[in-house]
């Protein structure tokens, strides 16, 4: 690592501060992309570093408040931070300040009100990743996540109560639905629907182009397939990221089973 690295700030993808009114309260931003990556350049700013400093906050913390303008991320780092704000003896209250896409929309489920903002979404779907191996390792990988997309849609179902049935999430997740704040309430995923704000969504085209039916409000162009070749050293650095997210799911998986 360079000292020009060594210098650098953590590319966080949050920030936790006490609220500057209240002392019993606590705020706490996830904008970006959710990564788990960003150590290798940066230093440790994953899950793991989140935890720290969510156990910083002053004991006496009552509420929280989670302002969430992401389109998603690692599915892995995204449950840990939903289990953390579940466990948390604050109540939390979710704001989806613009987009809560993928992962992020489960983050925002830690909430024990969600609020949004008449102009602002949320985007479900089911986790998706890359995976390597022979058929039979190709087959474990996509039966584990499956068990890995049950326990996230879990969030959803808890929150949506009686207005949420697992058959018409299955349809939403099938679909990769992009929910407005009126149909998020309607399903019972928001609590709140608040006047439209002007707050921008935060954009990731890489990411995006993941997505099949991201609307035209947040993407200014389509998003189409890529049909483009990829460099030797992109495909290598791919099936290194592939290997990586099938280390995690079995770390994962394994802890279920042995917990």
């Amino acid at each position: 690592m360079s000292k020009a690295q060594q210098n650098k700030a953590p590319n966080k993808f949050w920030e936790m501060k006490m609220s500057a009114s209240d002392p019993s309260s606590a705020d706490i931003f996830i904008y970006g992309e959710i990564t788990k990556y960003a150590w290798e350049e940066y230093g440790e700013v994953s899950s793991t570093s989140f935890k720290n400093e969510l156990n910083e906050l002053a004991d006496g913390v009552e509420v929280i408040h989670l302002y969430i303008n992401s389109p998603g991320g690692s599915v892995f780092e995204g449950l840990a931070i939903l289990n953390m704000l579940q466990r948390h003896k604050a109540r939390v209250i979710s704001h989806v300040d613009a987009l809560a896409a993928s992962i992020a929309a489960v983050i925002a489920m830690a909430g024990d009100e969600i609020w949004m903002p008449k102009n602002s979404m949320l985007m479900v779907h089911h986790p998706w990743m890359l995976a390597v191996g022979n058929a039979t390792e190709l087959r474990k990988a996509a039966d584990d996540l499956e068990r890995i997309g049950q326990s996230a849609a879990q969030s959803f179902l808890q929150k949506g109560g009686d207005k949420l049935d697992e058959a018409t999430l299955n349809d939403l997740l099938d679909a990769e639905t992009w929910l407005s704040a009126d149909e998020a309430f309607a399903y019972g995923l928001c609590d709140v629907v608040e006047e439209a704000n002007q707050m921008a969504a935060s954009i990731s085209e890489e990411l995006f182009a993941k997505y099949r039916n991201v609307p035209a409000a947040i993407s200014k162009r389509t998003v189409a397939p890529s049909n483009k070749g990829y460099t030797e050293a992109e495909r290598i650095e791919m099936a290194r990221n592939a290997q990586l997210e099938l280390q995690n799911l079995q770390s994962y998986l394994g802890g279920i089973i042995n917990g």
